[in-house]
């Protein structure tokens, strides 16, 4: 993993010196990062962060605001029309609690996106989440449990606060 790790962000910190303008530079680079080409009309704008780069999985007409972080080892999916607003952080791994373990491995579980959810600037995903089909993911929220489709999720810790 650890060369991976490097890799991935010697990428990244191309990536986001390139001039705006420089499309083909910045698809070229994240084709490099994902290991694959940007789905079409995907979109992610620099700056742009990644620990692994491999496992992130990006459907069409994916939007990716400026700032976003994956740290995605575990895996994490965007399913098609997903927006993504700026500042956005999706955690695949962490460490576990107990002390003897936390510096002997990581623990972690994949993120899923479902179609057409938004999930506003400064909110953190976290290990394990799934997040179904039209939801709305409030500014700066923490989400640690399943969001159900067609709900708006809001506060310091994600909470249903409806559903339609």
């Amino acid at each position: 993993m650890s060369e991976r790790v490097i890799l991935a962000t010697e990428l990244t910190s191309r990536l986001n010196v390139l001039p705006f303008d420089d499309e083909a530079g910045r698809a070229a680079l994240l084709e490099q990062i994902l290991g694959r080409p940007l789905p079409p009309r995907a979109t992610i704008y620099p700056p742009f962060y990644t620990d692994h780069g491999l496992a992130i999985e990006l459907a069409e007409r994916v939007f990716i605001n400026q700032g976003c972080t994956f740290l995605d080892y575990a895996g994490t999916r965007l399913g098609e029309g997903v927006m993504v607003g700026p500042k956005v952080t999706f955690i695949t791994v962490g460490h576990p609690v107990d002390l003897e373990d936390r510096r002997q491995f990581l623990s972690g579980a994949p993120i899923d996106v479902a179609e057409n959810v938004w999930i506003g600037a400064g909110a953190m995903i976290l290990p394990g989440v799934s997040i179904g089909r039209d939801a709305v993911v409030a500014a700066g929220t923490v989400v640690a449990e399943d969001v159900p489709a067609a709900s708006l999720v809001a506060g310091p810790k994600g909470s249903v606060k409806r559903r339609w």
